[in-house]
């Protein structure tokens, strides 16, 4: 069995509502994997998607979400707030990752 820690990253109120409205809609991925990736113009891109646990994985509750991180990924995203923009302009989740040392435009990578 697994541990169950606090998790590193915080949701707000709005991520949190859009997170469990998606775990609704697809039930057979029962864990909200957080990371990050190679990629993007600044160099990481940031990873959230319901998915599988695997074994390295910990695992964290959140506000009653079931949340997931490769320990190898919590340096890059220790203090990072997700949130979800629901407006006309702008919709999607964004990130305030006080670790990033720079940014792109779009706010999807990042760098440290």
């Amino acid at each position: 069995m697994s541990e169950v820690m606090q998790v590193p990253v915080r949701l707000t109120e709005g991520a949190i509502g859009e997170l469990k409205r998606l775990l609704q809609t697809d039930a057979n991925k029962p864990y909200l994997r957080v990371g990050v990736k190679g990629g993007g113009c600044s160099g990481m891109t940031y990873v959230l998607e319901y998915d599988e646990k695997q074994e390295a994985d910990r695992e964290y509750i959140l506000e009653g979400i079931p949340v997931i991180m490769n320990p190898s990924h919590e340096i890059y995203l220790f203090g990072v707030e997700v949130d979800f923009e629901g407006g006309l302009n702008s919709r999607g989740f964004t990130f305030k990752n006080p670790n990033a040392s720079s940014t792109c435009g779009c706010g999807t990578s990042f760098a440290v």
